[in-house]
């Protein structure tokens, strides 16, 4: 019995002792460390959300931003950056009268009522387009880009992907709801910041209440936050009954460019408090600083074979950081400089860079250029020399 006893309770030793051993790992393991992530502070109530800086692409806060939905009227974004980028080329000007087509003015949804063949500038049809966000200027507006909107929504196509967007495929120029008319928060955001680089586009994304035919129609704007945020530059709203409610909102405070994006919210009140809420976050966490090279001493570097020894390197351009406003970590710099270069040498080639750092993360780096060019000498220019000192020696 005895024996019996004592095989037992080694069998329960051996069953036992492993797991013990692990219940007691596990109990002095040191806690994983629950981070706070934005996601948890903000309550936006959309399918999508993304809070992006506008000159960096830096993404300040993303939910589900890949998740490719029916944008609605926000496709006006890359109409009018189309529109925006042949107006600067010199395609046309502000002051151009457009005719409507029939095709235009068969538009649906929201629009200013063209009638075929009535005339219109370009810059009434910009204020139609951006405020009330009207399909048939939109269209109008394409069709004098390209002649047609199947021309000019292969032209969207082709520049959303000069752009990189992988998640976007258009079908109209306005947003109405169309099979395999998508694209997701990222990629508008992408297409937003492009087009609010263009100061022209502020003339009207800016603007509460216009009107138009000698004030016989009242514009007022679709987005709310024009009026009621500060710091607010646009942009666009959209809403179909495919899309739900969804919105592009921009802003700029202190240096500090921001668009957000929300997609796919219940209620207009949702996207607009959602976009606030994105808008606040990014403004109270973060600055934008612009950070020079800071070359204490004039550098020169040595030139093989040139009509002169050596060009001044200098680095005149700013790199753009996204700086958290908690951080308190030091700004550091590393130059690297190339030795020597062989002639010729242009001004503006690059001679070297300055990496610039945040503690020990990189952020980016400043190109260091010559300052002037350098030819090569040739035999002919040595014997120039030559002559010309004996001379004047």
């Amino acid at each position: 019995m005895k024996k019996f006893l004592s095989v037992v309770l080694s069998l329960l030793i051996i069953l036992v002792l492993p797991i013990l051993s692990v219940n007691a790992e596990e109990q002095n393991k040191p806690e994983a460390k629950t981070q706070e992530t934005t996601q948890n502070r903000l309550d936006i109530k959309a399918k999508s959300a993304i809070l992006m800086e506008v000159n960096t692409g830096q993404i300040l806060y993303e939910d589900n931003i890949d998740l490719v939905l029916p944008p609605a009227s926000i496709t006006k974004v890359m109409s009018l950056l189309l529109v925006v980028e042949a107006l600067e080329r010199g395609d046309f000007t502000l002051e151009t009268v457009v005719n409507a087509s029939e095709h235009a003015c068969s538009m649906g949804g929201s629009q200013i009522w063209l009638e075929p063949n009535e005339a219109m500038t370009v810059d009434d049809l910009l204020k139609a387009a951006v405020i009330v966000s009207a399909n048939d200027a939109t269209v109008a507006l394409g069709e004098l880009v390209s002649g047609s909107e199947e021309g000019f929504v292969s032209l969207m196509n082709e520049r959303a992907k000069e752009l990189g967007l992988k998640n976007t495929t258009f079908k109209n120029a306005t947003g109405l709801d169309a099979e395999g008319h998508l694209t997701s928060a990222h990629d508008i955001a992408v297409m937003s910041s492009e087009l609010i680089k263009h100061d022209i586009i502020k003339n009207y994304t800016t603007v509460w209440m216009d009107s138009l035919r000698n004030g016989e129609s009242e514009l007022v704007n679709t987005n709310r936050l024009i009026r009621f945020y500060s710091g607010a530059t646009g942009l666009k709203t959209g809403t179909t009954s495919g899309s739900g409610y969804c919105l592009s909102a921009t802003a700029e405070r202190d240096g500090l460019e921001l668009v957000a994006v929300v997609m796919g919210s219940d209620t207009t009140n949702d996207r607009f408090e959602g976009a606030k809420k994105l808008l606040d976050f990014g403004f109270a966490n973060y600055n934008y600083q612009s950070i020079d090279a800071d070359l204490k001493d004039e550098i020169f570097v040595k030139v093989e074979k040139g009509v002169v020894d050596s060009v001044k390197a200098v680095a005149e351009d700013t790199l753009g950081a996204i700086l958290k406003k908690s951080d308190k970590k030091e700004i550091k710099r590393e130059t690297f400089i190339e030795k020597s270069v062989t002639a010729p040498i242009k001004k503006g080639d690059v001679l070297g860079s300055v990496e610039v750092y945040l503690g020990d993360e990189l952020l980016g780096s400043i190109d260091i250029k010559a300052d002037a060019d350098v030819e090569c000498i040739t035999l002919k220019k040595a014997l120039f020399w030559l002559i010309r000192a004996l001379f004047v020696s």
